[in-house]
C-alpha cells in the first residue's frame, strides 16, 4: 500500500512537472514579439520548414511585415514595434507609427501633388496627415501559404490640388531561400551566417475611368522599413560617383533641416549616415545617383541588413516628397533613410528607430493598368570576417570602412 501511494504521488509530481509552463521567450526575441502582437493582433507567421527564419506579417496593419528573425523564437527580432501605441488601442490623428520593417505607404509626401495636405494647408506638422487608407485600415488577405502571403484592397485618396485616384492594391509577402538570396545579392553562399530574408511585390492599378497624368499628379509605391537604431548602428548608402553638372547633388541632406556633419559622411561613392535614433533627419538619393540597394550595420549585435529594391537606370520621374510647392514635382528619390529623434528639444520621438525606404517611379498609368515595385530585406548576422567580404559585394565598402566612418 505504501508503495502504491508513493508511485502515485511520483506520477502526480511528473504530471504536474509536464503542466508547468515554458517560460516566456526572452524580451528582444522573435518570440517575445509574435506574443506581444498575438495579444492585441492577427499575426500571419511565415517561416523556412526548419522554423528558423521567420516573418511576421499583420494583415490589419496593411499587410506590414512587423518583424523578423534569423534564428526561430529565440533568435533576434530584427523590426521596430511600437508596443504602447499598439497595447492602448488607440488611433492617433497625424500617424500611427505602429511600427513594422517592411510597411506600404503611397507617395508623394509633400507639394501641390501630396497626398498627406489638404488643399492650401501649410507643408508643416501641424497640417500633416497620413491618409487612414494606407496608415490604419486592413489589407483583406486573398491566400497564405507557409512562406507567403497575398492581400489585396481598394480604396480612393484624393491630392493636394484635388484630383482623386481609385487605387487597387495587391500586395504579396514571401520569404525567401538562401540560393534565391545569394542569387539576389550575386554573392557565393557564405557559411557560418545566420540570415532571414523576404520581399514585399506591390502593385497599384489605376481602378478608376480616367488616366492618371503628370499635369493632376501622379502616385507612387513608397516602402518604409522601421528598425531598432543603436549607437552602433550605421546607414550606407551607394552612389554612383560623378561631376553634379551630369547627375546633380550626391544626396538631399535637408529634408527637416541640414543634417549636421557628425551624422553624415559623403564620399564619392557612399555615404554613412547615423542610424542611433537620437536625431530627427533624413537623406535621399535620386535616379542618376542610385545603385538600387541601402545597408546598414549595428556593430554591436553583428548584424548586416540589406534592402534591395526595383530600380531601371534611365527612369528618371519620381514624385517629390519635399514640403513645398514644387518647380520640379517629379524630381523626387528613389531611396530615402530617416533617423529618427525629438522633432524638437526636449520633445518625444516617435520612437526612437531608423528606416530603409525605396520608392517606385510615378505611375503615369491609364485606366486598368498597373505598376508593380518589390522591395526585398536581408538580414544577415554573423562574425565580422563573414559579414566584411558581403559587405563590399554588395555595398562597395567592408565593415571596417563602416564602423569607423562616423567616429
Amino acid at each position: 500500500m505504501t508503495r502504491c501511494i508513493g508511485l502515485s504521488l511520483i506520477v502526480l509530481a511528473m504530471a504536474a512537472g509536464c503542466a508547468r509552463k515554458e517560460p516566456p521567450p526572452a524580451e528582444g526575441t522573435f518570440g517575445n514579439d509574435v506574443a506581444f502582437l498575438k495579444q492585441h493582433l492577427s499575426v500571419a507567421i511565415l517561416s523556412d520548414a526548419e522554423g528558423m527564419a521567420k516573418v511576421a506579417v499583420v494583415p490589419s496593419m496593411q499587410g506590414r511585415v512587423m518583424t523578423s528573425t534569423a534564428e526561430g523564437d529565440s533568435g533576434a527580432s530584427f523590426g521596430w514595434i511600437n508596443r504602447d501605441l499598439i497595447a492602448s488601442g488607440e488611433v492617433v490623428p497625424h500617424m500611427n507609427p505602429y511600427g513594422g520593417e517592411d510597411r506600404f505607404w503611397l507617395g508623394p509626401e509633400g507639394g501641390q501633388f501630396s497626398i498627406y495636405f489638404a488643399k492650401g494647408a501649410p507643408f508643416d506638422l501641424d497640417h500633416w496627415f497620413v491618409p487612414p487608407q494606407i496608415d490604419t485600415k486592413p489589407f483583406p488577405v486573398v491566400k497564405k501559404t507557409a512562406d507567403s502571403i497575398h492581400l489585396r484592397h481598394q480604396f480612393a485618396v484624393t491630392n493636394y490640388s484635388g484630383t482623386t485616384f481609385d487605387v487597387l492594391v495587391d500586395r504579396t509577402v514571401r520569404l525567401l531561400g538562401p540560393d534565391a538570396v545569394w542569387s539576389h545579392l550575386r554573392v557565393g553562399p557564405m557559411a557560418g551566417v545566420k540570415m532571414v530574408a523576404y520581399e514585399s511585390v506591390n502593385r497599384i492599378t489605376n481602378a478608376g475611368r480616367e488616366p492618371w497624368k503628370k499635369e493632376t499628379g501622379l502616385l507612387s509605391i513608397w516602402i518604409l522599413g522601421m528598425l531598432n537604431p543603436s549607437d552602433a548602428t550605421t546607414i550606407v548608402v551607394p552612389i554612383k560617383a560623378g561631376p553634379e553638372s551630369e547627375l546633380g547633388k550626391p544626396l538631399v541632406d535637408d529634408y527637416f533641416g541640414k543634417v549636421p556633419a557628425d551624422r553624415l559622411i559623403v564620399k564619392e561613392s557612399v555615404a554613412y549616415f547615423s542610424g542611433d535614433g537620437k536625431y530627427r533627419s533624413k537623406i535621399g538619393v535620386g535616379p542618376k545617383r542610385c545603385r538600387g540597394i541601402l545597408g546598414s550595420y549595428d556593430a554591436d549585435g553583428q548584424v548586416l541588413t540589406l534592402a534591395q529594391f526595383t530600380f531601371t537606370e534611365g527612369v528618371t520621374d519620381y514624385v517629390n516628397s519635399l514640403w513645398k510647392l514644387q518647380e520640379n514635382p517629379y524630381g523626387g528619390d528613389v531611396a530615402n533613410s530617416y533617423n529618427d529623434g525629438p522633432p524638437k528639444p526636449g520633445e518625444k520621438p516617435m520612437g526612437p528607430f531608423y528606416e530603409l525606404e525605396s520608392s517606385s517611379p510615378a505611375a503615369a498609368l491609364e485606366p486598368g493598368k498597373a505598376l508593380e515595385h518589390t522591395h526585398r530585406t536581408v538580414h544577415i548576422r554573423g562574425p565580422e570576417a563573414k559579414l566584411d567580404p558581403i559587405a563590399k559585394a554588395t555595398l562597395g565598402v567592408g565593415i571596417e570602412e563602416i564602423t569607423s566612418a562616423l567616429k
